[in-house]
């Protein structure tokens, strides 16, 4: 496990075969992967308190989720195991660290708690990461796994603001390398419901 007061200066420098960037769904399961197949990965995660924890809807069992799910499974990852270790019930979210606890105990599998503010390139190939903190990771390849947390913006009603979820900050840096190499960038909407309060609402006139 490498955390980052490993870390006694800027200018270090770690070599791995593959570079995982985000730490939620796909980025558990493209670390795990990549190190379960003799591979010297590294996970970057912004917050190390947070990865693994899966904030969407927790019904891994429902029509579309249960089909990719299975589909991983298929291939030897890991959420439906842990989904079905771990669940108490599915309207819970989060009430295990089962998935971080089979991270950390991976072979071949490191994690660092940082933000990737860059791609280091070379002739248009990629060869490692740079982090918010100056450190330079080299690798034969990265997966990028940011989820919402790439230039993340939240709207609530009619007020904004930067984060890649409630409560986290959003990642800045990579957008904007990327589009610069050519790739395409956009803006999905991943849209939350609004809570309201049972209390408040009067069923009997609904």
């Amino acid at each position: 496990l490498i955390t980052a007061a490993a870390a006694p200066d800027c200018n270090m420098e770690f070599e791995f075969d593959i570079i995982v960037i985000g730490g939620g769904h796909a980025g558990c399961e493209a670390a795990a992967a990549a190190a379960n197949m003799g591979c010297r990965t590294l996970l970057v995660t912004m917050d190390m308190t947070k990865f693994a924890q899966m904030s969407c809807n927790p019904a891994i069992g429902g029509v579309a989720k249960g089909q990719i799910v299975r589909e991983i499974d298929a291939m030897g990852g890991y959420t439906g195991i842990v989904t079905d270790r771990s669940t108490i019930q599915f309207r819970m979210l989060n009430r295990s660290q089962l998935w971080r606890r089979t991270l950390e105990q991976t072979p071949n599998l490191s994690l660092w708690q940082d933000s990737v503010t860059g791609l280091l390139t070379d002739d248009r190939h990629v060869t490692g990461v740079r982090t918010r903190m100056g450190v330079v990771f080299k690798s034969k390849a990265v997966i990028l796994t940011a989820g919402t947390f790439l230039e993340g913006l939240m709207h609530v009603g009619r007020s904004q603001a930067e984060g890649g979820r409630a409560g986290d900050s959003a990642s800045h840096g990579l957008s904007a390398q990327l589009a610069e190499l050519g790739f395409e960038i956009g803006r999905m909407k991943t849209g939350t419901p609004a809570r309201i309060d049972g209390r408040s609402v009067d069923f009997s006139r609904l």
